[in-house]
């Protein structure tokens, strides 16, 4: 392991209401900017699942779950971009002891 790389897990909630083909769209550009920036470990589709409370009025998410290895700096950014993509309706990126 490079000195300085830390394990990474995050899990976003898609907004079902935008459709398959951008549920697709909005994984491809996280496994694109992640690999370019980071060292992407696995991406797991958990698929549709009903949300324990409503967010923003929607009762269903399309949870994905990205295990990555990168400088700390960049878990900021990528919580950044998360946040200004329409479409993703919850975030959560937790560092893993290592």
């Amino acid at each position: 392991m490079v000195k300085g790389k830390r394990s990474y897990e995050s899990i976003i909630i898609i907004s079902v209401k935008i459709g398959e083909e951008k549920i697709k769209e909005i994984i491809e550009k996280f496994k694109s900017l992640i690999s370019k920036e980071a060292d992407l470990e696995s991406v797991d589709e958990w698929g549709k699942k009903e949300l324990s409370y409503p967010i923003n009025y929607e009762k269903e998410g399309y949870y994905v779950l990205f295990n990555y290895k990168s400088e700390p700096n960049f878990s900021a950014e990528l919580d950044r971009i998360y946040g200004i993509t329409d479409g993703v309706i919850r975030t959560l990126i937790v560092s893993k002891e290592s």
